[in-house]
């Protein structure tokens, strides 16, 4: 989750909320790509979960991690994250995965430099302290009350709420890991195509990267059960929004959405107020009851919008959210495919062609589906494979039509090879575990621990 943002300027009318999002619009030549990803650190000696003190813990991690240049971010006395300027952010999700938010760059060979680059920090520290990381969807085995808790005051509050409104959300919050993307948008029109696209085709990336078929040390009937978890853990924020496929969608009617998104928090002088269940509304006409007479300022809304989570989601950027994490193979691979579909025009039209006429019905149908039955999932008398092979060569198309090499001879294309394998094959990377579960591994998902961490 996204570092807080504390911006003092107060916000009078819905309007400013609207221009908030409009300041996003960015000529073509200013278009990023923004990468983030989390692992699950793990004690390499016993493969138990890395609690946030001690000296070989998540707090040492981060204070480690400070002589490569990362500056600490600072919630009272603990460490809560690590920032560096021009680099992007590393921040602690609530059960100690590591996220690392990544710079805004412009082409996916920076980005994958910039991972590898994280990948030698973490592994030269993590190594001096026992601490190894792993790339899947969801925790393998570890219990739940096993999972140590971050001291991060938003997590207080959000533990609490998510008790409240799902019967997942702690399993979201504690045990489950993602990759997305961020991205650009030109105008309002370009945000609504590349929204809807996005949308639709969320289903796809979730069956290509699933990869998370184990709870608690046994198959769990699905593919990917970071995405099952999502289906009942906060409704009112999450899901696949069909209002965005709507007549006259723009940027004003997701500020209408977020306003009727309960709110979690305010943050104020370093410190989280409960203001779970309270409007934004409200807060706008200084009738939060929370802080009774003031208004929100544009980092309230900024955080706000954090806690909206749809399968995409729109702030200044596009992100990308239906991904689960994975080995450091597939991560640049995420990326990849979202870039190709988005960034060159005539691959957006072909996306857009592809998915213009699903019924909000199916696309439903395909993210109720997909956790279980990944790539098999029915659809128009086929299966998504048949949609998802449509996809990667469409976006296969945008990437060579992006042209950009890497100094010796790679177009950006060759990060999606993974992708184009996956599909190739029509298997999930969580069918590839499960057979090893059920062969080589003889039923212990143990050797996970080494055979994918980074």
């Amino acid at each position: 989750m996204s570092i807080l943002v504390a911006g003092p300027e107060p916000i009078t009318d819905r309007r400013d909320l609207v221009a908030a999002l409009e300041r996003g619009n960015k000529p073509r030549d200013e278009w990023r790509i923004g990468t983030e990803h989390e692992k699950f650190p793990f004690c390499i000696n016993n493969l138990t979960p890395i609690p946030y003190g001690g000296d070989h813990g998540i707090r040492a991690m981060l204070e480690g991690l400070t002589r490569f240049g990362w500056r600490p971010i600072y919630e009272g006395e603990n460490i809560i994250g690590l920032e560096s300027e021009g680099a992007g952010n590393i921040s602690l999700e609530p059960g100690g995965q590591f996220e690392l938010s990544g710079a805004p760059l412009e082409t996916l060979h920076q980005t994958c430099a910039e991972l590898h680059d994280h990948l030698a920090q973490v592994k030269e520290v993590g190594g001096e302290h026992g601490i190894g990381f792993l790339g899947l969807g969801f925790t393998p085995n570890w219990r739940r009350d096993e999972i140590p808790v971050m001291p991060k005051g938003r997590y207080k509050i959000m533990t609490e709420y998510m008790k409240k409104v799902g019967t997942m959300g702690l399993d979201m919050m504690y045990r489950s890991c993602t990759v997305q993307v961020n991205l650009d948008f030109s105008s309002e029109a370009d945000m609504v195509k590349k929204l809807r696209v996005g949308i639709a085709l969320q289903p796809v990336a979730t069956a290509i990267f699933a990869n998370s078929p184990f709870t608690e040390g046994k198959p769990n009937g699905y593919l990917s059960y970071r995405s099952h978890v999502w289906t009942d853990t906060d409704n009112q924020r999450s899901g696949m929004v069909p209002f965005v496929f709507e007549e006259g969608f723009g940027f004003e009617r997701w500020v209408d959405y977020a306003l009727d998104v309960p709110m979690y928090f305010v943050y104020r002088d370093g410190k989280y107020i409960d203001a779970t269940g309270q409007s934004f509304r409200d807060f706008l006409e200084g009738r939060l009851p929370a802080l009774p007479g003031e208004v929100p300022t544009q980092g309230d809304w900024n955080n706000h919008l954090t806690t909206l989570f749809p399968e995409a989601r729109i702030k200044n950027y596009m992100e990308m959210r239906g991904a689960d994490g994975g080995p450091w193979a597939r991560i640049c691979a995420l990326p990849a495919f979202w870039v190709g579909l988005m960034y060159d025009q005539s691959s957006l039209d072909a996306a857009y062609d592809l998915v213009k006429d699903w019924t909000a019905e199916e696309r439903q149908a395909l993210r109720d589906g997909v956790a279980k039955h990944g790539l098999h999932t029915p659809f128009r008398g086929g299966t998504l494979l048949d949609v998802a092979r449509r996809a990667v060569a469409i976006s296969r198309a945008g990437l060579d039509a992006r042209d950009n090499g890497d100094g010796v001879g790679a177009s950006e294309a060759i990060h999606l090879r993974t992708v184009e394998e996956i599909v190739e094959r029509g298997k999930s990377p969580a069918e590839d575990l499960l057979d090893l579960y059920h062969g080589r591994w003889g039923g212990s998902v143990e050797p996970v621990f080494k055979e994918f961490a980074f």
